[in-house]
């Protein structure tokens, strides 16, 4: 059994999940890209994985996550040569796919299954979207990623494993097609396992809210973003946004561009927010 998911944390959860059933043993891995933002033309050719590749380097050049710009941080293509060599050798191999009701595993599983279609009937998936699972305090909650379910609630989780249908190799990599032929940089989750396109600017008006008239740390302004809006991104992807806006001359600048938290700014003073 290989389980797969996406987001550092959920690492372990799961691990804790298989300390206390032998059922659930298997190898854990994870896809680190995060395929709801960023160009997806092309994704699975060499020059499409490239020019990916170059737009995360814009990205994360300079400051707190450069060091994932360093070879072998993020390979999911190395992870997919792991999970079909597993599957290759042995005919009884099965993948468990996890994912909880946010863009960010949804894009995941898209771009996995899409490459998987030859494996029908031993890709499982365990898509935990709009149930309730009991949190440490015994009250009931609807939880948006796996890192918030308690390791002991996936024992019962797992009873929801299922093949990926045919139909759903088709439909679902059709749909992505399509989303990765779009030109906008940006997916949001609509419901279901429907995806959004937005444009790479779709969280800046959002963003800019919370740069005032004084100067502030970036850690803060993007920490008040994640905690009081709707609709959220990773950090790397919020402070390369917030560099925009002191290129575009929104916003104005002071510190070291190496980290979040000596990196400070304002509203630009020529500059005035609609209401």
């Amino acid at each position: 059994m290989i389980h797969v998911v996406f987001n550092e944390p959920d690492l372990d959860v799961i691990a804790k999940a298989i300390e206390m059933d032998d059922s659930l043993n298997g190898q854990i891995l994870i896809v680190r890209d995060d395929y709801a933002v960023g160009p997806l033309e092309n994704i699975y050719t060499p020059q499409g994985i490239e020019n990916r590749k170059e737009w995360w380097r814009m990205v994360l050049e300079g400051g707190d996550y450069q060091h994932l710009l360093e070879e072998g941080v993020v390979n999911d293509e190395l992870v997919l040569e792991k999970i079909k060599g597993s599957l290759e050798n042995d005919p009884n191999e099965e993948i468990w796919i996890w994912a909880a009701q946010n863009k960010h595993d949804v894009s995941g599983y898209f771009w996995l299954m899409a490459q998987l279609a030859e494996f029908q009937g031993r890709v499982m998936i365990l898509y935990l979207n709009n149930l309730p699972f009991i949190n440490e305090k015994g009250n009931i909650f609807y939880p948006e990623w796996l890192s918030q379910i308690l390791p002991r609630e996936f024992i019962k989780a797992k009873k929801l494993a299922r093949p990926i249908t045919p139909s759903e190799f088709e439909v679902d990599a059709d749909e992505w097609n399509k989303i990765c032929k779009d030109a906008n940089g940006i997916r949001l989750l609509e419901g279901g396992k429907k995806l959004l396109p937005k444009s790479i600017e779709y969280y800046d008006n959002e963003l800019l809210k919370f740069v005032t008239a004084d100067y502030q740390k970036v850690s803060k302004i993007i920490n008040l973003f994640l905690l009081k809006s709707k609709e959220t991104t990773g950090d790397a992807f919020l402070l390369w946004r917030l560099k925009a806006f002191v290129s575009s001359a929104l916003a104005e600048v002071q510190g070291s561009a190496k980290s979040m938290n000596h990196l400070e700014l304002r509203k630009a003073t020529t500059h005035k927010v609609a209401e």
